[in-house]
């Protein structure tokens, strides 16, 4: 029998690179990414004039800021995977009733990425490598007025924002309530004993806990397991 040493197991938040969130934006292992929020321009209302200005000052913009990224991405989930298991259960489904159901599912999702299929975000990307705090703000402060000289209507990404093109990027449903910094934050509170109102022993001496006493984490309540 083989007897080595275990492979150590990588996090999720190792294996996208993220460590947590920071005061600016999201803290990487390859440095801290700040992102800026730009409102898109409908270009088909536009003149070939006015198109060829709005691309002019994108290209002025990356030249007085070469490091800048850009990203475009949806604005909303994708259904795709959702369309692809309902196709498959069409199939497979002999019962009617069940088939006109899915059927009525699957072109509700059809609807749905139509309305939704011209929603789109636009970010331009910044990455702060080993700078202190008043450099990172005189730096990105410099960033945002030289976009905002370029004509575009931009804005620092807050904390809100980042939650959920993230939950969008990495195939979750985009929710409408503020996400968690942490998954699982709300059932870790929701399975906490409360030890506030704890009844005191009569004659223990002791008029109220400890507050050095040693509080259990992680206790599931019997019937929840």
């Amino acid at each position: 029998m083989k007897t080595g040493k275990p492979k150590d197991k990588n996090s999720t938040q190792e294996l996208i690179g993220i460590r947590a969130f920071s005061r600016n934006g999201l803290m990487t292992s390859k440095g801290e990414l700040v992102f800026f929020v730009v409102n898109p321009t409908n270009i088909s209302v536009l003149s070939q004039i006015s198109i060829a200005v709005k691309v002019r000052h994108l290209m002025q913009l990356l030249t007085a800021q070469p490091d800048l990224d850009i990203i475009c991405m949806d604005d909303s989930e994708c259904f795709e995977d959702s369309k692809e298991y309902l196709k498959q259960r069409l199939k497979d489904e002999e019962n009617s009733k069940i088939r006109a159901l899915l059927q009525k599912d699957l072109a509700f999702l059809d609807e749905i990425q139509v309305s939704m299929s011209t929603a789109r975000k636009f970010m331009f990307v910044v990455r702060l490598r080993n700078e202190s705090e008043e450099q990172s703000f005189s730096n990105l402060n410099r960033i945002e007025k030289v976009i905002a000289e370029q004509g575009f209507e931009v804005k620092r990404a807050s904390k809100s924002e980042i939650k959920r093109f993230l939950s969008i990027y990495f195939g979750r449903t985009a929710a409408d309530d503020e996400l968690p910094d942490f998954d699982g934050e709300f059932a870790y509170v929701q399975v906490q004993p409360d030890l506030s109102h704890e009844p005191v022993q009569a004659g223990s001496g002791e008029s109220e806990r400890k507050p050095d006493a040693p509080v259990p984490k992680w206790v599931i309540p019997d019937g929840r397991r």
